[in-house]
Order: C-alpha cells, then sequence, then structure tokens
C-alpha cells in the first residue's frame, strides 16, 4: 500500500497482543508460538543466571571486590515492591563474580588491539538535579569516564567532574542540609566542626588534560562550591594549608594513581581540627618523618591495573617529647572507637567524627591527639541514622569530614533530610550537659 492509498478507516488497527484482554481473539502471529516461547525462554534463563550468579558464586566462596571508590549496591528489601525490583540490576551488576578480573581483561583488550584505554563510564546513583550543563549539550552520565588519563601517567576520578557537571542536587539545597547539620548539633548543646578534603582535580590540576569532557562546567562548579561553602557552611578551608606543604616539599600531596591526599593531607586535617575545637593547643606538638608504608592505588584498578605507591609516616608527639601515634587499620563502617590516657597537649574532650576514606590518612594522628575519638563512615550513619545519632550523642563534639566530590555531586548520604531527622531526635533527646 503506497501512501497515496490511505488504510480503510474500519480497516483493524495494528497492536501488540499483550496490549489486549484476554477475552479478545488473538490474530495469527507470524511467528509460530512455540519458537517465540522458545525465545522468551532463553531470556528468562539468561535474566536468571545474571541475577542468581552473585548467590551462587557466594555460596562458592567467591565474593565480589570493592575495586571501586564507591560503596557497592545493596540487595535491598523486598518489601519496597517495586523500588526493590528496579535496584536489583545495579545489585546483580555489583556482585558479578570476578567482575574487577573482567574490567582488567577489558582494559588490556582495548589497549593490545585500539590502542585507547577501555570505555568504562563513570557510574552515579540518582538524577541530575540543575545540572550545569545545557539540555542541547548535557551528554548522558554513562558518557562520563570512570576515570581521566592526564599528562605525565597522572590518572583522576571521573567522578570528580561527572558529579560536580550532573549533581543530583543543587549546591544551594547542599548548603542547607548542611546548615540544617549544624543547626540541630548545636541546639543539642554540642559544638559542630566541618571539613572539606579537596579533590586531587582542585589541588593537581596541572595534570589534567588539556581538553575532556565536562572540564568547563567542573571547573566552574568548584570554584562556586568554594566560594560558598566556607562563608555558608562554616567550613574549615585546608587548601591554603596543603598548597602551602606541597610548596615547601616541592611535591603535590596527592599521588598519580590515587584519589587521596597523603598522610601530609592527615596531618594538616588534624592540626586545623585540633586548632578548631582548642585554639593554641598544638604549639607544643612536634611532629618528625619515621619512614614510609606501602599503599595500593585506587584509581588504576579501574582500567585494569594494581600498584602501590609508598606513603611517608610520621610521629607525633603532642606534648613535645612522647610519640603517641598507632598504627590503624579502618574505613570506619564499623564506627572505630579510639581512647587513651589524658596528656600534655592532647584534647580530652569526647569527639564524635563522621568521616570517610580520607581520614584513613589522618587516623594514626588523630589518635596522637584526641584522647577520646569514635569515627564513623557517612554510608554508615545513611544506613542506620538512628543508632548513629546515638553514637554522636556521646559526644561535646561533632565533626563532619566530607570530600569535595561527594558534596558537589550532592550524593553524600549526611546529606538526606531524613537522616538529619533522624540525627535530631537522638542528639535533642540526650542532650550535651
Amino acid at each position: 500500500m503506497s501512501v497515496r492509498d490511505p488504510a480503510p478507516l474500519d480497516a483493524p488497527l495494528a497492536v501488540h497482543q499483550a496490549w489486549l484482554p484476554g477475552q479478545y481473539p488473538m490474530p495469527q502471529h507470524p511467528m509460530p508460538q512455540a519458537r517465540l516461547g522458545l525465545r522468551q525462554l532463553a531470556t528468562l534463563i539468561g535474566a536468571g543466571l545474571f541475577f542468581l550468579s552473585p548467590t551462587i558464586a557466594h555460596g562458592l566462596g567467591v565474593h565480589p571486590a570493592r575495586f571501586e571508590n564507591r560503596t557497592l549496591a545493596s540487595f535491598g528489601d523486598p518489601r519496597e515492591g517495586w523500588a526493590w525490583l528496579t535496584g536489583l540490576p545495579a545489585w546483580a551488576a555489583d556482585h558479578l563474580p570476578l567482575r574487577d578480573r573482567a574490567v582488567q581483561v577489558s582494559e588490556a583488550l582495548s589497549r593490545g588491539v585500539f590502542g585507547e584505554p577501555a570505555a568504562l563510564s563513570a557510574a552515579r546513583p540518582g538524577s541530575p538535579a540543575d545540572p550545569l550543563l545545557t539540555p542541547a549539550s548535557q551528554p548522558p552520565i554513562s558518557a562520563f569516564p570512570s576515570v581521566i588519563e592526564g599528562r605525565e601517567g597522572w590518572l583522576y576520578l571521573g567522578a570528580d567532574v561527572s558529579g560536580a557537571c550532573l549533581p543530583s542536587r543543587s549546591l544551594s539545597d547542599t548548603l542547607a542540609s548542611l546548615r540544617r547539620l549544624r543547626a540541630v548539633v548545636e541546639a543539642s548543646g554540642r559544638r559542630f566542626v566541618l571539613v572539606v578534603a579537596p579533590d586531587k582535580t582542585t589541588m593537581v590540576p596541572e595534570h589534567l588534560p588539556l581538553d575532556y569532557l565536562g572540564r568547563e562546567c567542573a571547573s566552574w562548579a568548584r570554584a562556586q562550591f568554594w566560594r560558598r561553602v566556607v562563608p555558608e557552611a562554616g567550613a574549615i578551608d585546608l587548601r591554603p594549608a596543603l598548597a602551602e606543604i606541597a610548596r615547601r616539599q616541592g611535591s603535590p600531596l596527592y599521588y598519580p594513581a590515587d584519589t587521596h591526599w597523603s598522610q601530609d593531607g592527615g596531618v594538616a586535617m588534624t592540626y586545623a581540627l585540633a586548632e578548631r575545637i582548642q585554639p593554641g593547643i598544638t604549639r607544643t606538638w612536634q611532629l618528625a618523618p619515621t619512614g614510609s608504608i606501602s599503599w595500593p592505588d585506587d584509581i588504576s584498578p579501574l582500567i585494569g591495573r594494581r600498584d602501590t605507591h609508598p606513603i611517608p609516616t610520621y610521629s607525633l608527639a603532642p606534648g613535645g617529647q612522647t610519640d603517641r601515634t598507632r598504627s590503624i587499620a579502618s574505613d570506619f563502617r564499623v564506627p572505630l572507637r579510639l581512647t587513651s590516657a589524658p596528656a600534655a597537649g592532647t584534647i580530652s574532650r569526647p569527639v564524635r567524627m563522621i568521616a570517610d576514606s580520607f581520614t584513613q590518612f589522618a587516623s594514626r594522628y588523630l589518635a596522637a591527639a584526641f584522647t577520646d575519638l569514635t569515627v564513623v563512615h557517612p554510608e554508615t550513619v545513611g544506613a542506620a541514622p538512628r543508632p548513629s545519632g546515638d553514637l554522636l550523642a556521646g559526644g561535646e563534639v561533632v565533626v563532619l569530614e566530607v570530600a569535595e566530590r561527594n558534596l558537589l555531586s550532592g550524593t553524600s548520604p549526611i546529606l538526606r533530610p531524613p537522616v538529619i531527622t533522624d540525627i535530631a531526635r537522638q542528639l535533642s533527646a540526650h542532650p550535651a550537659r
């Protein structure tokens, strides 16, 4: 039939048989039902293997590797209905056995055959709110790489850029959440201290490639963030201290294939927190180098590599004589309690701290300077805000350390209104004496 020969008005409409109620007679499908059934069966078997493989692998003792700089998706609660079902693909993908090996193979094949890195996209939950790219030029989140390969072998976490360009909440909303958290802590009679760990893209931009997806919008977002987070949220700005240490050392405080700062950054944060809580306390502190430890890179595994780098360590004698540092291995997902006997130069007030992986590089120095400190990860607080509120109630000071990218992207669990509400209930129920 040509376009000049329109169909009669009484001709039957072409519809999919699944759209019609059961009582309507079905037209003959051009594909035999048995053949259609076999295809559907194969699809169901494939889907079943995809969703069940993590469970089967777990039963065989194969556990998923958390090689990305984020938490693996959780199984969720079946009582949530469709919300649970829609989250299953992310859980199954994150928990596929040997997924880290698959990334290594993909990267090796892409570089060996095509001479370029594999197109591994940056994943970030949530939908963009007030994206900084115009709708006409806004690429999907999958267009952003998980790793930005810079100059002279430097690697940058793609989420530093994708989260800045496509935030899940506006900067104004993020700052409002931080102010609200401060208000509920201070209303309970406690002190609140906020410190932001700068991203590597902020502190060492000179090794970024000359051009990359999101360069302009991420640069603009970072400038707006730092212009506002200090005066509007009362954050400690560590950038000047970090820049001064890097100038004195003649080298950056961040590593080429890792997204975190060095222990020099952890020391700088420890000094800044101590001075904010008890001004003048660091006058007697003595810091001295003690050697180095080997630390695994956290960006290179995203492109199929596994490397380590040495991290210089230090001793810290708060009273000027005795080194009180100790080796601590914790990611704070289970709360870490650090106690010691009070001594000259230490802070004896109970401090409760919500902190992410940047604080791992400060934990040995925090243990030296604070005699009653408990550290818990933001993901743990987001998953269990009421028990976490009880934990925070044990302190006279509440410290929040959060990475710049987690605020820029709006993805930190501590920003969620229900989480802050539950913390407020627990703190108000146990006001500081």
